[in-house]
């Protein structure tokens, strides 16, 4: 790293406190294009090792060859903060990087869904990845290539299949519900009580509760805790990849509120940056235009949402209108779901020309009428349930068959249904039992998708 951009780190960071931005150190690193691009892909600088990691390489390196994306740093919340800089960019978008990433460490350090997430998971994800790589490693060595790789296989077909509301470290559940008295005494009880005057404790009664109680959607922690036949190191591999996943549920959840809010103070940092030459502000403020622009060109109309744009221009409607202050309260307070759907207005969502529309099947699109509350919903909804249908376990049978239940009604989404059972084979393979998923078709029939193992 050179001393130039080092100097610009120590400055930005000075007058990111005196700006208000509270902040864990944040370590930088210069890297290889190629480093990042892994980093980007495996969402950690180390993790376990799975095939599926080296498909979505390939997909990123052709999308950047071909000029659909370009990866300016990789942020890892925590205590210290990991931020790596591509090597590859000149030291003018090394600096709007360093300024956009404290903006990052704020966020993460005060919004309360990553304060939650990270206080369960730790301050430490990078090494605890490491260590997870380093288990799953050894797992290999003792078992083998293929026993360890059909785990993950499953595990990560699952990834997204948690509930963040129990949070991550979770009891079993009671075998029996909490005891009670019987209703009708017996007649022994009865007699004795007419004899005596003082009556003795009517008899206890205890049910067995069903498996699960309730209905239970964090298919990770249900598989690595009820699987009647797992093997310890089995489980293990499950837990680990559910612990990741709780990590990166808010990077999920507030991805427009978090890159909105690093894009603002990015802007700001500069702009108040005197230390810096005309030059290189001119440069970073043209980069910045690149990050935060709403399309590709001039003449085009953007059909997918950028979350930079979206973000920016919220926090800057915001932070104009009420102030810094109360946007500090809200950033720390809410997620998406809040976000867009309390701040998004119908005058902003007209200023930004937002507008849902449909596809037909001959290609031409078509623009639906406008209405703010049904685009808040199409803005959010593939951020719902972490961006996957809504599954449960609703009931262990007696002969040991997963039955589970797709919430259709609830999440709006279909199930590609070779995909699913693609998937029930992997959680079959884990049960080991027979698995049941209720669904609909695309006509909303009831379809009922069965995996015996056979």
């Amino acid at each position: 790293m050179s001393e130039r951009l080092r100097d610009y780190i120590g400055r930005l960071e000075n007058l990111a406190r005196e700006r208000g931005l509270d902040y864990f150190p944040v370590e930088f690193e210069l890297v290889p294009p190629a480093f990042m691009m892994e980093i980007a892909v495996y969402g950690l600088p180390v993790r376990m090792p799975h095939w599926s990691f080296g498909v979505r390489y390939i997909y990123q390196l052709v999308q950047h060859r071909m000029g659909h994306s370009r990866i300016f740093e990789v942020v890892f919340p925590g205590n210290p903060g990991r931020a790596y800089l591509s090597a590859d960019n000149t030291v003018d978008e090394n600096t709007l990087v360093v300024a956009h990433v404290l903006g990052h460490a704020d966020f993460s350090k005060n919004n309360l869904l990553f304060r939650r997430s990270q206080d369960e998971v730790g301050y430490h994800i990078v090494e605890q990845a490491a260590s997870h790589a380093k288990q799953i490693t050894g797992a290999i060595e003792e078992y083998g290539q293929r026993r360890v790789e059909a785990v993950l296989d499953a595990a990560l077909s699952l990834e997204q299949n948690i509930d963040m509301h129990q949070g991550l470290r979770r009891e079993r559940y009671p075998e029996f519900d909490k005891p009670h008295a019987t209703e009708d005494p017996d007649e022994f009880h009865q007699r004795y009580d007419a004899l005596t005057g003082s009556g003795i404790p009517a008899p206890l009664q205890r049910r067995r509760l069903p498996l699960p109680p309730h209905e239970e959607f964090d298919l990770l922690w249900f598989i690595a805790t009820y699987a009647p036949e797992l093997d310890g190191w089995e489980r293990d591999i499950l837990l680990a990849v559910r612990e990741e996943s709780f990590y990166f549920y808010p990077v999920f959840a507030c991805q427009i509120m978090n890159e909105g809010w690093a894009s603002y103070w990015h802007a700001r940092l500069l702009r108040d940056a005197e230390f810096l030459p005309p030059d290189l502000y001119l440069e970073a403020a043209k980069t910045h235009s690149d990050v935060v622009r709403p399309y590709a060109g001039s003449d085009q109309v953007a059909l997918s949402l950028n979350p930079y744009h979206l973000g920016f221009s919220i926090w800057e409607h915001i932070i104009k209108e009420r102030g810094v202050e109360v946007a500090r309260r809200i950033m720390e307070e809410e997620d998406d779901f809040g976000f867009i759907r309390n701040y998004l207005t119908e005058d902003l969502a007209h200023e930004l020309s937002l507008f849902r529309y449909h596809a037909r099947r001959d290609g031409e699109v078509l623009v639906d009428d406008f209405d703010i509350h049904a685009l808040h919903e199409a803005i959010l909804a593939p951020k719902f349930n972490f961006g996957t249908p809504r599954i449960s376990v609703d009931e262990v049978k007696t002969d040991g068959t997963l039955k589970l239940r797709h919430h259709h009604e609830i999440d709006q989404r279909g199930l590609d249904l070779p995909r699913a059972q693609r998937v029930m084979e992997y959680i079959q393979k884990l049960w080991r039992r027979p698995v049941v998923l209720y669904t609909v078709d695309s006509v909303g029939r009831e379809e009922i998708l069965r995996e015996d193992g056979t």
